[in-house]
Parts: C-alpha cells; sequence; structure tokens
C-alpha cells in the first residue's frame, strides 16, 4: 500500500495544475475576444476595447449583443455590412432643400413618389460608422480647400458633401460658382472651399468642354497637365474615375499633341489604357504632392444596374421601379468590372504618396433602389412622357439620386477625416 505523500507537492503535478488554469484563463480569454471583436480585427488599443464593454452595457436590454468597434479605417473593413431600413432616419437636405442639386439627381422634384430609399443606413459588420455631423466638417475643414475631381458620380459626391453643411451656413456667410470645368464653395466663416474639378478621366481628352458621341473620344493617357494646376495647393484630393472609361472594349488613346487628331491615335484595350491612365495621375501625385500638407482619397467604381437579371428579376427593365436593395450577401452584378478595380489597386498600392481609398463599390452594389432612373434629365431637359414609357432605353442606372447613397459615401469619407 503506497503511503500518502506529506510535505510539499512534487514540483511536477504543480507544473500541471497552473498549466490547467492558465488555459482556462486562455479560454475564458478568448471567449471575452470574441465577443468584443470580429476575429479578423486587430487589436490596437485598450480605449478602445473599453468602449465597446461601455457600449455593450448600454445595449444588454437588446436582445442581440452588438459587439462592433467605433470606426478606424486600418481596421474596419466598410465593405462588409448590410442596408437596415429605418424609417426615422430624415436626410440632412433635400433636392428641393438645397439649391445645389443639379436636376440630373433631383428624383423627388422630377416626379419620384416613393421615398424609402432615402431610409436605408450602411451598417458595418465590425465598426460604428459615424453620422453625418456637418458641423464637425466645418470645423475639419478650417482654413483648408478640399478639391473633388473626376467624372459626374463625383460631381454628385461633391453636391452631397456641400449640401449636407450648407443649411448650417447664414446666406451672407456662404458663396457658390458653377462653371462648366470647376465650380467652388465658400464657407467663409470658417475660411474653407469645397471645390469640384471636372476631369471624367483625370488625363486629358479632347471630350471635358465640349461632349464628344463615344466613338469620336480621343483620351491623351500620358498627361494631366491641364486638370492639375486646379489640384495644386488643395489640403485635401479625392479622386474618382472609371465609367467614362467604360465605352467599349477599346478606347483610342494618344501620346504627345492633340495636333495629330485621328491619325495620332492608337487603340488599346481598355484595362490597359485605363492601367497607363491611372499611372500617368499617380505619377503626378508622387512627384507633386507633399504628404504632410495634403491628403489624398480615390473614390472606387459607383455601381452601375443596367441588367436585372443580374439580381433574379428576369422581366425587370434595369433599375426601373426597384424599391429595396439587394440582400444577397456580397451581390456583384455585371456592371462593376473586377479587372479594372484590380488595376486601380496596383496601381495605387505601389504609390510612395499614401492613398485613402473610399470602397464604395460593394455597398453600393446592393443598392438597384436608389438610382435616378426615369426621374432625371438628358440633354438639358427632362424626359418627356414618351421617352419615361420607355424605361429599357432611357432609365439612368448610373446616376443616383439626391439626397441619397452618395450621402453614405460621405459619411465614410468624413469617418476617414
Amino acid at each position: 500500500m503506497m503511503k500518502g505523500y506529506r510535505g510539499k507537492l512534487p514540483l511536477s503535478i504543480i507544473t500541471v495544475t497552473l498549466c490547467g488554469f492558465a488555459f482556462l484563463a486562455l479560454l475564458y480569454t478568448e471567449r471575452l475576444s470574441f465577443l468584443s471583436s470580429s476575429s479578423f480585427l486587430k487589436s490596437k488599443s485598450c480605449a478602445r476595447r473599453t468602449s465597446a464593454v461601455v457600449k455593450a452595457k448600454k445595449n444588454l436590454e437588446n436582445p442581440e449583443l452588438d459587439d462592433r468597434f467605433e470606426f478606424d479605417p486600418e481596421e474596419c473593413d466598410i465593405t462588409r455590412g448590410k442596408w437596415v431600413f429605418n424609417r426615422s432616419i430624415k436626410p440632412l437636405y433635400t433636392d428641393r432643400s438645397c439649391p445645389y442639386v443639379d436636376r440630373q439627381f433631383s428624383c423627388v422634384k422630377n416626379g419620384r413618389l416613393d421615398l424609402d430609399y432615402r431610409h436605408w443606413e450602411w451598417q458595418p459588420d465590425d465598426c460604428y460608422l459615424p453620422k453625418f455631423d456637418p458641423e464637425v466638417a466645418l470645423e475639419k475643414l478650417r482654413g483648408k480647400r478640399l478639391v473633388f475631381a473626376g467624372d459626374s458620380l463625383q460631381r454628385s459626391q461633391w453636391e452631397s458633401f456641400v449640401c449636407m453643411i450648407e443649411w448650417t451656413i447664414p446666406p451672407q456667410k456662404k458663396s457658390m460658382k458653377r462653371g462648366k470645368i470647376r465650380n467652388v464653395f465658400k464657407a467663409k466663416e470658417y475660411n474653407a472651399s469645397i471645390e469640384f474639378y471636372w476631369a471624367p478621366f483625370l488625363v486629358e481628352s479632347n471630350t471635358e468642354v465640349n461632349i464628344l458621341e463615344p466613338k469620336k473620344r480621343i483620351i491623351k493617357v500620358d498627361s494631366v497637365s491641364k486638370q492639375s494646376k486646379n489640384w495644386e495647393g488643395a489640403d485635401i484630393l479625392a479622386f474618382n474615375t472609371y465609367v467614362w472609361w467604360m465605352i467599349g472594349l477599346r478606347l483610342k488613346t494618344l501620346w504627345g499633341s492633340f495636333a495629330n487628331g485621328e491619325e495620332g491615335y492608337a487603340q488599346l484595350d481598355t484595362p490597359v489604357a485605363y492601367k497607363i491612365g491611372l499611372k500617368t495621375w499617380a505619377n503626378w501625385i508622387d512627384s507633386t504632392i507633399n504628404p504632410n500638407k495634403t491628403r489624398v482619397f480615390f473614390t472606387t467604381m459607383s455601381s452601375i444596374h443596367s441588367k436585372s437579371k443580374d439580381w433574379g428579376r428576369e422581366d425587370g427593365l434595369k433599375c426601373f421601379n426597384e424599391t429595396k436593395p439587394v440582400m444577397k450577401k456580397k451581390f456583384w452584378g455585371s456592371g462593376s468590372n473586377k479587372d479594372m478595380m484590380s488595376v486601380v489597386a496596383g496601381v495605387i498600392n505601389k504609390m510612395k504618396v499614401p492613398v485613402s481609398v473610399l470602397n464604395i463599390t460593394q455597398l453600393s452594389e446592393y443598392r438597384i433602389d436608389a438610382h435616378s432612373s426615369i426621374y432625371t434629365e438628358t440633354g438639358g431637359r427632362l424626359l418627356n412622357d414618351e421617352e419615361k414609357a420607355d424605361p429599357g432605353r432611357h432609365a439612368d442606372c448610373i446616376h443616383w439620386c439626391l439626397p441619397g447613397v452618395p450621402d453614405t459615401w460621405n459619411q465614410i469619407f468624413l469617418a476617414h477625416l
């Protein structure tokens, strides 16, 4: 019969016991970690974890624990989330209250009756996206010059941004100058300007002032000198370019002078031309911009919804009469070209100057309900009744109603600022 141990326990038993307690503690810690963050997020500060715990305590009455972090662009994947309907949401402006909304985007003023598209908010899976606060935005821009540059979708983001802040400023303390190429809104009390510069390709072309039909357009892929003189000196630059490149499988491109005209161009595959053009823009950024003085943003492609069969509506007429977003996770339609998106990533990843990418593509993909559709204009006039009756030909499923989806882009933009 073995005698019971007396005195001190053997070292091996103590070691096993301590390891057991350590393992249980690790499991407990991992459980807490799972409850307070998504698995792919990196933990950078105790402050944010404390904030998350506080928010969790505040939401104990909710049936589901909301464990999202406060927004951090380095940690939060803004592309992963869902659109949540909230009738209580009210836009900061309407196309009637803001005098700067183009008729092209003024859906309600142009006759749209259903307003549900205004009451959806983007909710990322992993973080809280702050509401757009116009006073915070103006303070961020105090003494600064913000320039949006790009195509008509970038213009709609600029109009959205201006409309979201201008209503807080007395009439005598703001001004707007609009032109064919350059538009400038000034908040005088803040010594701030918010500008839009029309540059649909970012690089030069023969169709910026006088819009030519697609087959006559020639893109000067090796130069941004004409446009860039209007970008120099800005404190914040926000660029986009995509939809104007998508006019065919091949594009007419030019190196050197337009003087050679039709004889001087070469036809390139669209992704190749796009890459060369973006590299020209990137070279200008790297050689000109001081990142200590200027922040640079690039907005990814805005979704086009011209094929209703993409979302399972075989008898649909593009985006016409759609009243709800697509709810299928990771939905991706045929109007967003992943090859072109890869070109953007490839160019920006090799740049010396940091560029903050506003990846609005996936969240916009779901919003088949929020386009201008038939409530828009063409050739400087509103669609007539005959054109409205033929949405298969005339519905605009590229541009967005304002207020609408571009407001969410600016919500993300301000969160980055």
